[in-house]
């Protein structure tokens, strides 16, 4: 296990990496240049599904799948209801609803109240995916100027999945980060170049 961000950080080259089913992350503030910088540069044939709550206002027309179609060699798109996850795509949450995940893997949209001021929030992701996973789950969470994704970070903690948290002294705000710190100690807390790299051990399992 990975220490906390006041130890020293172990790669995550350095050891063993659990096949998991899914990846999600989360982020707020500084979110969409912590994305293209962990994101770019992942290679074709990509089979790890990603999805990713990005906090955003709720009448902004999102543009991120365009924006990362144009930098990944394989499908971004937004996440839509009944849609079922699929192999080598990356999700976006769409701005107003919050977004779960069911049972049979398949996406859901709703339009209850907003979780610590944010929908779709990134609690209700986590905590829906990890109900739907429990350990072949991975979690990320990454720079954020509120405490959205702690707790749903925890459960996934608690049904045995992968914890992972940018080193919050490279978040551009770290609040977010510190917030899932104070909760529980996760299973690595690294910068966003070796969170790539475990990403893409991630993949190579779930490839096997």
């Amino acid at each position: 296990m990975t220490g906390s961000s006041n130890a020293s950080n172990v790669p995550a080259e350095a050891g063993e990496v659990r096949a998991v089913r899914i990846a999600i992350i989360g982020a707020s503030a500084g979110g969409v240049d912590a994305l293209l910088t962990l994101l770019s540069g992942l290679p074709a044939g990509w089979r790890l599904p990603i999805v990713v709550v990005l906090h955003l206002p709720e009448q902004y027309q999102s543009r991120l799948p365009e924006v990362f179609s144009q930098r990944l060699p394989f499908t971004a798109r937004e996440a839509e209801d009944k849609l079922p996850v699929a192999e080598g795509t990356l999700y976006f949450a769409p701005p107003g609803y919050h977004l779960s995940i069911e049972a049979d893997l398949s996406f859901s949209l709703s339009c209850e109240p907003p979780v610590l001021f944010s929908r779709p929030s990134i609690d209700v992701l986590m905590s829906s995916a990890a109900d739907a996973c429990g350990p072949a789950l991975a979690g990320i969470l990454l720079t954020g100027a509120n405490e959205d994704g702690a707790r749903g970070l925890l459960r996934i903690h608690e049904a045995g999945g992968l914890t992972v948290v940018q080193d919050p002294a490279e978040a551009s705000v770290p609040t977010m980060p510190l917030a899932a710190l104070a909760l529980h100690e996760p299973d690595h807390v690294l910068p966003l170049r070796e969170i790539r790299a475990l990403l893409m051990q991630l993949d190579a399992a779930h490839a096997h």
